[in-house]
């Protein structure tokens, strides 16, 4: 089986953080998929790439070589981002893209910092609304391009859609909270607890639409727009929550610890996308974008 560019990213950057969960935080991705990536990557190459300890990680000898190895095939990547799809000629203009708040804050930064180094002919205006004025402004072609929770998209049918990321939802817990305790936890035995609920991008009514297929409802005793809020509540054992992984963290801004576990029940996913006007189709710039951002995702391998 062929390396993958996933594969690399996701050793690189458990090598260059020391932690598999620093390194996950950075990717917004689960601790458990830069493990695997490892493991596979150390089952391919018949070597062992990091010693392991309560403290971290620590790329071996082999390890190390290999790094070098990774960030030489991702540099020549990014070299190949500058002209994606074979393009013989370096595309200028301007692209107007959209984002909402979830997407802008624990998605956007680095993608739009790295596109904005691969192409600096392109003037790339990012602009944060919500998300009934993102499918407004393409639909009326103020915006080129948008990236946003596409799993929240109303206007289907005039709105191309592109998933670049699926983000799972999970329970979030305080440290010593009895639910850790138990091997399967549902949507049941969460309503049970005090809940405290996120407003943001339409959180909420994500949330309303999956408990209210269960006949139960969560008890909420607190409601905020603000994810730091809900992380600082769940840690001090204010109530749980259900969010994506995309914006969790370990730790409260206080320091105190945040678990996370998987419910029984589905839950659907939080994706983030592109989206764009199917009848005004790509403009050069957006097309250029698309490119990026695919590559940048791992698209092709």
């Amino acid at each position: 089986m062929a390396l993958t560019l996933k594969q690399l990213r996701y050793f690189m950057a458990a090598a260059e953080t020391g932690q598999i969960s620093h390194a996950a935080m950075e990717l917004n991705i689960s601790q458990s998929a830069i493990t695997t990536a490892v493991q596979g990557l150390e089952s391919q190459l018949g070597v062992r790439l990091f010693d392991r300890s309560a403290q971290g990680v620590v790329p071996t000898i082999e390890g190390a070589r290999f790094l070098n190895h990774a960030r030489n095939i991702l540099a020549a990547v990014e070299d190949a981002e500058r002209l994606p799809l074979g393009q013989d000629r370096q595309v200028s203009g301007r692209l107007r893209l959209g984002t909402t708040y979830t997407v802008a804050g624990y998605f956007m930064s680095r993608h739009y910092a790295r596109f904005r180094r691969a192409h600096p002919d392109i003037q790339l205006e990012m602009m944060e609304m919500p998300r009934l004025a993102v499918e407004e402004g393409l639909a009326t072609g103020s915006l080129d391009m948008a990236v946003m929770l596409v799993s929240n998209l109303a206007n289907s049918a005039g709105l191309e859609q592109e998933i670049l990321m699926r983000s799972r939802r999970r329970l979030w817990l305080p440290t010593e909270h009895p639910l850790l305790s138990q091997e399967r936890i549902t949507l049941c035995d969460v309503a049970d607890q005090p809940y405290v609920m996120l407003t943001v991008d339409e959180a909420k009514d994500t949330a309303s639409r999956y408990w209210a297929k269960t006949g139960f409802a969560p008890s909420v005793c607190f409601t905020t727009s603000s994810v730091e809020a809900v992380r600082s509540m769940v840690a001090n054992g204010v109530g749980v929550t259900i969010l994506s992984d995309m914006v969790y963290r370990p730790w409260s801004l206080e320091g105190q610890r945040i678990e996370i576990r998987a419910l029984a029940d589905t839950i659907p996913s939080m994706d983030v996308g592109l989206a764009w006007r199917k009848s005004q189709g790509l403009t050069a710039t957006a097309a250029v974008f698309r490119a990026f951002m695919s590559v940048a995702m791992g698209g092709g391998g």
